[in-house]
């Protein structure tokens, strides 16, 4: 990041010794006459850094000392005044930049001060890593998406941004067009386009460093004829900069949150089983470092169906792995003896104390018969179901008992219940629950209200339960949450 303090105090201490150097000769031209003075400081003037005593200074470019208008030193103090004003925004702008955790937040930030920094209103940016790794994406800043569209319409090698994209000779420090109707060569759709969305010229800036490589590039328009002056230009250089390298840790980040999504998803149930009367629907989202929340449906023989979901304690991909072999040894219990739950998450529970004894999860295990409407289920320290119908919304009273992993001997009864006809039950992990950041009690009512608040209409749907639910409990988005949990919901629907 750009130590923005360090460029301050640097200047300033250049200023001061300047004007202090400033001071000194005021106050000796008012002891001595002028002759005297340069009789006896011309062989041994003091060193100045950044001055050399040994080279004249022209008097037909410099004026003397008592030309300048006001107290001694007024220039110097507004030059620094100014430096101190540009470097203090600059950092304030890198700050609020370095504040964005995602890639659509960062790029909006990069916008919204570019267009500050050169004095523009409105702007587009496209993200083009020149490697090819990373998404490409364009975003505008008082631009609409058909707006977006007509810049499309425009030949690449016609537009200042296009140019600096391609990466031509000369386009490294920026492209200005300070009147872009008033050039006789413009390209006849780029002058279409500027007249019909109202802008007269534009700057354009490669969005590029020697560690990340060329990005994308951004361009801001304006109104009317115009062009930043050398100072906005230097400013919105050094940000562009420092902007490249956020971007390029954004893009890794995204890519690796990517990676991991996609072995969360190839460790769990590519399509769920159709059973003549249920009907089910899953949704499971991946924290950003990746956990070991689950899901999982399984058809046993004669028309019955297994349903789990569990989660591992921990994330990343340790997490993710001990839970794809969670997942594939419950299958292998559920097949042998699924019509007992309890047997089911005991057997688990032996095989996880014996090859990962550091280890903890929560499971639950529900064997259905559809035909009977006939629900046995067994949970190790996870959360109850909940049961969603015309007449009723609550949860399953399930037997307290602790995770695998935490006892010397797992044992609890299992329950029995009967879903009536078009019910829906609810499985889940915890990480639903644990993304509101409330309490525990209030983030179990608040989903007990969030499943009564599905619609009619919808209530016959598992699918649509499900996306209700998850907007209620979660109505900011997933992406956006800065907790670490997976979330998993398995909902199905009785017929």
């Amino acid at each position: 990041m750009l130590d923005i303090g360090l460029l301050v105090r640097v200047h300033v201490d250049a200023l001061i010794v300047a004007q202090n150097h400033m001071g000194v000769c005021d106050a000796i031209r008012r002891i001595a006459p002028v002759g005297k003075l340069a009789a006896m400081s011309a062989p041994h003037l003091p060193k100045v850094a950044g001055i050399d005593p040994e080279v004249p200074v022209s008097t037909h470019t410099s004026a003397p000392l008592t030309a300048v208008p006001g107290p001694p030193g007024a220039f110097i103090q507004d030059r620094l005044a100014g430096w101190v004003s540009d470097l203090t925004t600059l950092h304030e702008l890198t700050e609020r930049l370095a504040g964005t955790s995602t890639l659509d937040t960062a790029l909006n930030e990069l916008l919204h001060a570019g267009a500050a920094l050169v004095g523009a209103r409105r702007g587009l940016l496209v993200l083009e890593p020149a490697n090819g790794e990373g998404p490409s994406t364009t975003r505008g800043l008082g631009l609409t998406h058909a707006e977006l569209g007509y810049f499309e319409t425009v030949p690449r090698a016609a537009t200042a941004l296009g140019r600096v994209l391609d990466g031509l000779p000369d386009t490294a420090d920026g492209v200005a067009d300070p009147d872009l109707l008033g050039e006789q060569d413009l390209d006849p759709r780029h002058r279409e386009v500027a007249t019909r969305l109202g802008y007269a010229a534009s700057y354009a800036l490669p969005l590029a460093s020697e560690a990340a490589g060329r990005l994308g590039a951004a361009r801001w328009i304006y109104d009317e004829p115009a062009e930043p002056a050398q100072k906005q230009r230097h400013l919105a250089g050094l940000y562009a900069r420092y902007a490249t390298e956020h971007l390029a840790r954004l893009i890794e980040l995204e890519r690796a949150r990517a990676d991991i999504a996609a072995v969360a998803e190839e460790l769990l149930p590519s399509r769920l089983p159709r059973i003549p009367g249920v009907r089910l629907a899953a949704r499971h989202r991946t924290g950003p470092q990746g956990g070991g929340d689950w899901y999982d449906a399984l058809p046993l023989p004669d028309r019955t169906l297994g349903l789990a979901v569990g989660s591992v304690g921990g994330s990343g991909p340790s997490a993710m792995a001990a839970m794809g072999r969670l997942r594939a040894s419950l299958r292998a219990y559920a097949v042998m003896e699924g019509e007992d739950p309890v047997a089911v998450l005991s057997d688990l529970e032996l095989l996880l104390r014996l090859t990962e004894p550091a280890r903890t999860a929560t499971a639950l295990f529900a064997y259905c018969e559809p035909a009977a409407r006939k629900v046995v289920l067994a949970g190790a320290g996870h959360t109850p179901p909940l049961i969603l119908g015309e007449r009723r919304c609550e949860y399953v009273e399930t037997t307290l008992s602790a995770p695998l992993g935490m006892l010397a001997c797992w044992e609890a009864p299992s329950v029995e219940f009967s879903p009536a006809p078009g019910e829906t039950v609810l499985l889940y992990t915890d990480g639903l629950l644990r993304r509101t950041g409330d309490a525990m009690d209030r983030a179990f009512a608040r989903l007990h209200s969030a499943a009564a608040s599905v619609p009619k209409a919808d209530r016959h749907d598992p699918a649509a339960v499900a996306d209700h639910v998850l907007r209620t409990m979660l109505p900011d988005g997933l992406d956006r949450s800065d907790s670490t949990e997976d979330v998993v919901i398995l909902a199905a629907h009785f017929d």
